[in-house]
């Protein structure tokens, strides 16, 4: 460029093209950087996880508070499928979860609405028979005391 000769975009076409060239570099050395990690991850063998550290439950992994290996021994144990997959246990420990939690949400109200600060059977029975859908799914089911 001249002295004199005025440009008037902000960037001239230069140094845009300097920058684009730049940032590209920049990304490709990112990623050769990702590549190298991944590699040398594999070759200290298996996922390149910290070796001897702390084992993670299922249950932890997916934020779980039921036993997800527990309910996967069961389900392999009870002989309900000739396999069992990875999945299987997780969403079935996820499913239990939500509907105690869905029940003793409701036996908490009607334990609160008769002025007890504890559960009893007797909540859990009004629980479920004031609410439709928990009615229809437990309705051949007996709730003891």
């Amino acid at each position: 460029l001249r002295p004199g000769i005025h440009i008037p975009h902000p960037f001239p076409v230069a140094v845009s093209r300097l920058r684009l060239i730049f940032e590209l570099s920049f990304f490709v050395s990112l990623c050769d950087t990702m590549v190298d990690k991944a590699t040398e991850e594999k070759a200290k063998g298996g996922r390149g996880g910290k070796k001897g550290g702390k084992a993670v439950s299922r249950s932890r992994k997916g934020g779980l508070q039921l036993p997800v290996g527990r309910l996967a021994s069961q389900l392999k144990k009870g002989r309900y499928s000739e396999r069992v997959g990875a999945g299987g246990p997780v969403y079935l420990a996820a499913v239990l979860e939500y509907m105690c939690a869905e029940i003793l949400e409701l036996a908490g109200n009607a334990a609160r609405d008769n002025k007890k600060t504890r559960i009893i059977p007797r909540h859990i029975q009004l629980a479920i028979r004031n609410d439709e859908e928990l009615n229809k799914l437990l309705s051949g089911v007996t709730i003891a005391s």
